[in-house]
């Protein structure tokens, strides 16, 4: 019997830019030519059927005037989209079209095209570049920036895909004026759950100048993009395969995306989230994390963003509870959860643990509060 060796190390340097602007097509353009993905001449843009006609075809259309072949695919928009058949469509869809490795993909749209588009370049001919075009509060926030990339299963969302960092990341602030109000107030969820996890002055910003950044002052929109970059570039530089701190950007999320599965959707993810965010808090207060007061000021302000703090009467609490299940933080069969140390900070258990068990009974006694 004999053993042999295979030396495969390697370093790999994932570092990429973040622009922030507006009206970032040009730019996108520009940075391609100047050789963002190197040789590379042949783009498939992914995006969803509402963000279309207002950024994909335009930026398909730049593309091909400037000499490069781009082609759109195109889903139909919203989570139950975010599935393994719409990633499976895309795949088929370009093979067809005669893509193979020698490709790039672009998502132009939100957190689900983000998600979808970055996964399917994990693994579409072994891995192929991409680049985030975010058009929206939530994936400026969150999903466009870290590399985190899945798609959703009946029984559990984001479970399934894979860490994968895009080339570059454009946030089109300027993209946040076409988006339905709903849709604006979803993001801000995101917003806040950085804020009340990692900058106390930043929550205090948001609840100073709320009716400014819902009315579109460039002044305040660029700052809450800024500070979000900022917030989770300093969680993910520090843990990008999320073995410890990186857990902390799930504030809000277990019980968040439980409420999000069981409404069947009905609820945005940003409206799950802030309903998660209330629960959260007051998980923290009951374990003396937070004072009464702190807990008031965070659900003030969620109301304050047209954000839900309760859960719906439709949602069936048992079934929510069953559900808190399938969270990714789940170990040995335990719930756990990532709990605030006032507004700003995080509850650290241990050396790199930042998520505690919590018993099914506490659980559900906190949802059943609300």
């Amino acid at each position: 019997m004999s053993t042999f060796n295979v030396g495969l190390k390697k370093v790999v340097d994932d570092s990429y830019d973040i622009e922030l602007g507006y009206d970032l097509c040009d730019k996108l353009v520009s940075d391609i030519k100047g050789g963002l993905v190197g040789n590379i001449k042949k783009f498939a843009v992914v995006t969803d059927d509402i963000v279309l006609p207002l950024y994909a075809e335009p930026i398909a259309q730049a593309l091909t005037d400037a000499g490069f072949t781009a082609k759109l695919f195109t889903f139909k928009n919203g989570e139950k989209s975010k599935v393994r058949a719409t990633k499976e469509y895309i795949e088929d869809a370009m093979l067809e079209s005669g893509f193979r490795r020698d490709c790039c993909i672009i998502a132009v749209g939100g957190g689900v095209v983000t998600d979808l588009a970055g996964f399917t370049a994990g693994t579409f001919g072994r891995g192929v570049p991409f680049i985030n075009y975010a058009t929206t509060l939530l994936a400026a926030a969150d999903a466009s920036v870290g590399g985190k990339t899945a798609v959703d299963t009946p029984l559990a969302t984001n479970l399934i895909g894979l860490f994968n960092q895009p080339k570059k990341v454009y946030i089109d602030i300027g993209a946040w004026r076409t988006l339905p109000p709903r849709q604006l107030y979803s993001g801000m969820a995101e917003t806040i759950k950085h804020a009340c996890m990692a900058d106390r002055d930043f929550f205090d910003f948001l609840n100073e100048n709320m009716e400014k950044i819902y009315a579109f002052d460039n002044n305040a929109c660029e700052h809450v993009a800024e500070c979000n970059c900022r917030i989770k570039y300093s969680v993910v530089m520090k843990d990008e395969l999320e073995s410890g701190l990186r857990e902390i950007l799930n504030l809000g999320h277990t019980v968040g995306r439980a409420v999000e599965t069981v409404s069947g959707y009905r609820l945005l993810h940003g409206e799950a989230v802030a309903i998660g965010l209330c629960a959260e808090v007051r998980l923290s207060r009951r374990l003396g994390y937070m004072t009464d007061n702190e807990v008031n000021s965070v659900e003030a302000l969620l109301k304050k963003a047209s954000l839900p703090t309760n859960i719906p009467d439709y949602i069936d609490r048992e079934e929510l509870v069953k559900k808190l299940y399938t969270d990714k933080k789940v170990r040995d069969g335990k719930l756990r959860f990532v709990l605030q140390n006032g507004i700003g900070d995080i509850v650290c258990f241990g050396e790199n643990v930042y998520a505690t068990p919590i018993d099914e009974q506490t659980a559900r006694e906190i949802i059943n509060e609300y």
